[in-house]
């Protein structure tokens, strides 16, 4: 809300819509809700699932689905329903474990592995592109509890105050 009314104090239209993503038909209902006089100028996919730490090998094709399905499902969708739009900017929130995995998260980094390569892809076609590995955020977001931060502090990653995340995004 603090975003959106700086904006708007900027002269800068701004509507923020909500819908899975996964869904192409919502996410379809959402983009021609855009007004013609007032184009999409920007995306930020910042879907996403995480699942306890579970080895691959004991999952079930349901549950990597549900994982997958926030991020990749929705960037297929939105690469499908966009094409070649000349955005200027499609930003998608992936993590670290995309770079690097993370133990028993393998659908996660698998899923964000595709954003970055997404990511590429439209830079390759010429579109805009930007794909953020993050890693923990304090304070807020999939690794914001006590136990996860401390998991990420044992393999040298501090968690990002949220303020700075946004600032430097």
């Amino acid at each position: 809300a603090e975003l959106r009314e700086e904006l708007t104090a900027l002269g800068v239209t701004v509507a923020v819509e909500t819908c899975d993503v996964a869904d192409r038909a919502a996410l379809a209902a959402v983009l021609d809700r855009i007004p013609a006089g007032a184009p999409l100028r920007a995306v930020v996919h910042a879907a996403g699932v995480t699942q306890q730490s579970v080895p691959l090998e004991k999952m079930d094709v349901a549950a990597i689905a549900d994982v997958v399905s926030a991020k990749v499902g929705g960037a297929v969708n939105l690469e499908a329903l966009l094409g070649d739009r000349q955005l200027d900017a499609f930003v998608v929130f992936a993590s670290i474990s995309g770079v690097w995995g993370s133990s028993g998260q393998a659908a996660y980094s698998a899923a964000n592995a595709y954003l970055e390569a997404l990511a590429q892809c439209r830079r390759a076609r010429g579109l805009a592109a930007t794909s953020v590995a993050w890693g923990g955020w304090a304070e807020a977001g999939m690794v914001a509890d006590e136990d996860a931060e401390e998991h990420l502090l044992a393999r040298g990653l501090a968690s990002m105050p949220v303020d700075l995340a946004l600032t430097e995004l």
